[in-house]
């Protein structure tokens, strides 16, 4: 073919990456690999292989983790993780910049291996995963240099144990690695068995950084092993990223065990394309969303929303870019679309598609191999299987809509939050619409852009916690504070000659801003230290936390009300406690046998404090290297369940409700088991403080019976347990339902009196990242 030829066709022709120094790696090692344990590799017991996606060949045979090996691991982690934290933030600041260093250097050799193993396009390994991975040790550097004067009082979380999924091996090692040595912390990393081998070369590379040995631990294997992982006791934190199936037994089996958890899970994320958008940027900011990494992402934007009006327009141009997509050799820099990451994975999508029940195009056939052509699926139903579930792979389901508000509908029905994209020429419908959408991250005229400094997770069943900029940082700090156990408080018993006197009072439950009688119709008598019968609290059930849930996702006015407006709300509840001051100190002391004067001082100034609060938990403008804006939005997390503690039983109420309320949330509250009547007291003065109805709602009863229901209720979005009786296992267990946020005290006393709310801040927000690029 001549060059004149070629200028008329416009065909590509080969152009493939040499494989010969990633091989030569590994031939260097025998092609067989023992863990990464102590700083060197063990001997290797007993093997499995890791083939190249792309052409089947065997490219190395890697040790299965045993119960031995990850106990090693572990015990190395322990010991050298306490040397590690003691060291100053600018020594390991110059550790983690001497990785970043070494990721560059060996640039080339990461993308080839890393495309080997994963089978993605040798174009996405070099020039978008192994940068990333730089940036994200070069940010969190900075971040550990910071750490003792921005982070004051916090320390490290201990020993994390992070898994990591087969489809961005060496970015995902990269996102839970960097910020838990920038931290303190050491890490035992668990990689996918199908892509084991650039975590493998990164843990010899870290030899070179001057890791001391232990820090970074890499342990191979099967889903077993990360079993065996994230149950070590040893163990105090627990990164996953993978599926949501899988996460959701991990919620399950860390539940009650007081190790940290984040979870970033998968997507179905929508890509919506309104009639004003450039359709042919959109085309190909949905060819990027859709068929990178072949689709096995999991924020890609594998549900297309686009209007009505112009969705057979957009069809016809989209289908056509599909025909022009290279699938192919994954080491040819010309390729698009590479191999699927193993044969089950691609029989998987095959049973998916071929179940389909819309109208199914595919591009050119693909050759031979693991290879899966891009596919458009169309004429779907919301409900269909396909809009829900996550396929994996680079097949695309579409359905129309024709207002921004059905978009919205659309957008968020789904299980999932991770990602959302928006195409539009119209900045004001783009920033009126991303607020609305259930998801982590939003990206306006562009898609998949990641940076160190802007945090990356999701909402609902994609799970909680954020990885990059200071928020995903913090995931891997703790209090450095030790709380003390907290103490399981009982009424006062029924005396041998009770007094009576006056009219009976029955207090009764408080649900969408009305007096609600128990379910159940059952109460118990709360009887003062003297002896006197002061009246009855309901015993609330099943029934009740579900009509009490009910109001409070009806209260959608209250997340839309302005900052300002919620704080003048908590300022009039304070007002009025102020006014009954004199008698909710008698209430406690009737209930306690303390003095109550200061609770209720203290719960008034808790109230002022988070009204001034309300308006000032501010977003951040990130500053990552992208011509235009990106914004992190705080979002109220939704509705929340809280089981108050026994102790201080109006301001541990007060101290959980009012952040809640302040940044937006409505809640639904279990009140002091042994002392139910300040709650009672307290809901008389919601009632005369403008607070709209189901803004928050309070079901008496036994904490123990409440608990279950509370966290496992499918429409709570988090739930907070302080109870006197260590309901923590529960909750959490129970919370897996659909992996809600949590928190609990895992049985520890708190101390109320403190002003410092700012964790219960952070526990009543949600961030979002809002990625706004500008120019022509």
């Amino acid at each position: 073919m001549s060059v004149r030829d070629i200028f008329e066709s416009m065909s590509y022709g080969p152009s493939p990456e040499s494989p010969a120094e990633a091989l030569a790696w590994i031939e260097r090692h025998g092609a067989t690999f023992g863990h990464w344990i102590d700083g060197a590799f063990t001997k290797p017991g007993q093997t499995f292989a890791t083939e190249n996606p792309a052409s089947g060949a065997l490219l190395a045979r890697v040790s299965q983790g045993s119960e031995a090996d990850v106990d090693a691991a572990v015990r190395s982690a322990r010991k050298a993780q306490a040397d590690w934290a003691k060291r100053s933030g600018h020594e390991r600041a110059r550790v983690l910049y001497a990785l970043a260093r070494l990721v560059q250097k060996h640039a080339r050799l990461l993308a080839v291996l890393e495309t080997l193993d994963n089978g993605k396009p040798i174009r996405e390994s070099r020039d978008i995963d192994v940068p990333l991975v730089a940036r994200h040790f070069l940010y969190h550097a900075g971040l550990a240099q910071l750490c003792e004067a921005e982070y004051p009082g916090m320390e490290p979380a201990g020993v994390g144990a992070a898994v990591i999924p087969w489809n961005f091996p060496l970015l995902m090692l990269a996102w839970k690695v960097a910020p838990a040595l920038a931290a303190g912390n050491a890490v035992v990393l668990k990689p996918a068995e199908q892509t084991p081998l650039t975590a493998l070369l990164f843990a010899e590379l870290s030899r070179e950084a001057g890791l001391p040995p232990g820090v970074l631990n890499v342990v191979t294997g099967d889903g077993a092993t990360g079993a065996l992982l994230v149950a070590h006791p040893g163990v105090t934190k627990v990164a996953f990223t993978g599926s949501t199936e899988v996460g959701r037994q991990i919620r399950q089996a860390t539940a009650g065990s007081g190790k940290g958890l984040t979870l970033e899970l998968g997507g179905k994320s929508p890509f919506i394309v309104f009639n004003d958008a450039d359709l042919d940027s959109a085309v190909e900011g949905l060819v990027d969303g859709i068929f990178f990494n072949q689709g096995q992402v999991c924020c890609a934007g594998s549900r297309l929303l686009v209007q009505e009006d112009v969705a057979d327009r957009f069809h016809a141009k989209l289908k056509r870019r599909m025909e022009r997509l290279r699938v192919g050799d994954p080491l040819d820099k010309c390729t698009d679309v590479g191999a699927i990451v193993d044969r089950g994975q691609l029989d998987r999508i095959t049973r998916m598609v071929d179940a389909a029940e819309g109208e199914v195009f595919r591009a050119a056939e693909p050759p031979e191999g693991c290879y899966c052509a891009p596919t458009l699926i169309t004429g779907l139903a919301p409900a269909s299987p396909l809009m829900q579930e996550e396929i994996f792979g680079p097949v695309l389901v579409s359905t129309t809509f024709r207002t921004p508000a059905e978009a919205v509908d659309l957008a968020n029905n789904t299980r999932f939050g991770l990602a959302a994209t928006i195409w539009t020429e119209n900045v004001n419908l783009a920033l009126g619409i991303a607020p609305k959408l259930k998801a982590g991250v939003v990206w306006i005229n562009a898609t998949n852009l990641f940076d160190a400094a802007a945090g990356f997770g999701g909402v609902r069943e994609s799970g909680f916690g954020r990885e990059g900029g200071r928020e995903g940082f913090l995931d891997w700090l703790k209090p450095v504070a030790r709380a003390k156990p907290a103490r399981r408080l009982a009424p006062m018993p029924e005396p041998k000659r009770p007094e009576t006197t006056g009219i009976d009072r029955t207090a009764k439950l408080f649900i969408g801003g009305k007096q609600a009688r128990p379910d159940g119709g059952g109460s118990r008598a709360v009887w003062t230290a003297k002896g006197r019968l002061i009246g009855h609290a309901p015993l609330g059930n099943r029934k009740d936390i579900r009509n009490a849930v009910e109001a409070a996702r009806t209260a959608k006015g209250w997340p839309a009300t302005s900052a300002h407006n919620r704080a003048q709300v908590l300022y009039y509840i304070a007002e009025n406690l102020s006014a009954r001051a004199e008698e909710f100190a008698r209430r406690l002391r009737d209930l306690t046998g303390e003095p109550g004067e200061a609770e209720v001082e203290a719960a008034i100034r808790r109230l002022f404090t988070c009204a001034a609060w309300a308006d000032k938990v501010e977003g951040a403008v990130k500053p990552v290297p992208l011509d235009g804006i990106v914004l992190k939005l705080n979002e109220p997390v939704g509705v929340i369940g809280i089981l108050c503690p026994d102790e201080a039983p109006l301001l541990g109420l007060v101290g959980l409700v009012a952040p809640a309320i302040a940044m937006g949330n409505t809640c639904v509250v279990v009140p002091s088991e042994p002392f139910p009547l300040a709650a009672t007291d307290f809901c008389q003065v919601l009632e005369t403080s403008d607070l709209p109805a189901g803004v928050v709602n309070v079901v008496t009863g036994r904490h123990a019976e409440l608990a279950a229901p509370l966290a496992g209720h499918m429409d709570l979005d988090a739930v907070w347990c302080f109870s006197g009786e260590d309901l923590s296992g529960t909750v959490e267990r129970e919370a897996a339902s659909n992996l809600k946020r949590t928190w609990v005290s895992h049985g520890l006393a708190r101390d109320w009196m403190s002003e410092d709310c700012r964790d219960h801040l952070r526990a009543a927000i949600e961030t979002k990242t809002v990625w706004l690029p500008a120019g022509e």
